[in-house]
Formats: C-alpha cells, structure tokens, sequence
C-alpha cells in the first residue's frame, strides 16, 4: 500500500524468503527492498535502519508492525519467565531500538513519520496474556511520550491500535471452534479486520491529511474497544 502511494520502502521478514522476494517483484525492485533480519533486541533492528539509509538515503517513515502473540493461554502462575522475556524483547525492547536508531536519522533531516502497532490488548488487558498485553500498553505509553518529546524535531508519532485481524498469527484461534465463536461476539461488526484494513490507517497517519495529528492512538477495532 505504501508502494502504490509512491514510497521507497524497506521492509523486514524473519523466515519468509520466498515472499520476500515476490513482494519485491511486485512493487518494483528499485523501490523496495526486503531485509531479513532478528528484530529481537539483539541490534537487528540498527540493521535494517542503516539498510533503509544505504539504499535511498534517509528514513522519512517508520511503521513497527512486527510482534509475536503466544497463543496458548498461560495463567500468570504458569507463565514462564521464557515466554515473558522473549514477548518483552520481540514486542518492547525491538521496537525502542527501531525508534532509537529511526529518530537519529530524522532528525539529522529535519523530521519524519512513527506510527507504532499496538493492539486492544493495550488498552483493555488479556486474560492470560499478560505478557502480550503488557508490551502492547507500554507501546501506548511511548507514542504519548515520544510524540511531545519529538514535536520540536517535526518528527510525528502516532499508534494504530488493532482489534482481531485475520493473519497467520491469528488463523488458528479465529478458525477452532472452542475461540472463534467467543471472539466474534466481541466484535459489534461482526467480523475480524483485513491486513488492508489496518495498512490503510497506517498510510493515513503518514500523509500531510495527518499533518495535525501526534500522540494519537487509531484504533480499528470494529468496535471492540471504544474510547476516545
């Protein structure tokens, strides 16, 4: 969607190759790029940064949309200290270094775009999922703080807040009997979100139609979550 509006983009994929390299073939190889890398806090993120700034030259968006959600529910009790860290990394301390090494980059050139992903979870909590949800509210607590610290710099951050989309972390839950009929009745819609229906806010938030617009959390959510 970023490609059809006109942007340079690179992007990051774990394991998914061959995707990868479709994605690329399709938005036009001289205007993107995919990188593969670890973004877990381990300075994956610094490298695909310094990709982005290799290729075109500078970094005028980011959009942090990676993360993991354990689906197997674990009662705080049974949570293991495992689970809670790998969550913080992949989920928290990934994104701050993205940010981290983003904002350099656009303050040396007069400013930017953040839009970080959170989810409902943020806002509302999840019942034995702690550690998913922890990580989603402190994403909000960031976009509140980085948003008045980097105003002078002309740097917006932004959140866009997700209810249940249907994606591949997701298709398990959203299709077994005992989940699907309990997450569907949440949502006043009635359905789950599109992955479009989710790039289009982001899009939006990184426009000059959103000129205006710092500190704010988007959700789309069908309704599950209103505030506001």
């Amino acid at each position: 969607m970023f490609s059809e509006a006109g942007a340079k983009v690179v992007f990051n994929y774990q394991r998914a190759r061959e995707a990868a390299d479709k994605l690329v073939a399709q938005c036009g190889a001289e205007r993107t790029a995919a990188i593969q890398a670890e973004l877990d806090g381990r300075g994956g993120e610094k490298q695909l940064i310094d990709a982005a700034l290799n290729q075109f030259g500078r970094v005028d968006v980011l959009v942090v949309n990676h993360g993991i959600w354990p689906s197997q529910d674990a009662p705080i009790d049974e949570l293991s200290e495992e689970q809670w860290r790998r969550t913080i990394a992949v989920n928290l301390d990934s994104v701050y270094l993205l940010v981290r090494n983003a904002v350099a980059a656009m303050k040396r050139q007069g400013g930017g775009h953040i839009v970080l992903v959170s989810s409902t979870a943020g806002q509302r909590g999840e019942a034995f999922h702690c550690d998913y949800a922890a990580t989603k509210g402190a994403i909000i607590s960031m976009v509140k703080g980085l948003s008045t610290e980097l105003a002078p710099h002309n740097i917006r951050v932004n959140a866009v807040a997700p209810g249940w989309v249907r994606t591949d972390m997701s298709e398990g839950v959203l299709t077994a009997p005992d989940t699907r009929d309990r997450i569907y009745s949440t949502i006043p819609l009635g359905r789950v979100a599109t992955p479009e229906e989710i790039a289009g806010p982001v899009l939006f938030l990184c426009t000059p139609h959103a000129g205006f617009i710092t500190g704010e959390i988007f959700n789309v959510n069908g309704g599950a979550v209103l505030v506001g």
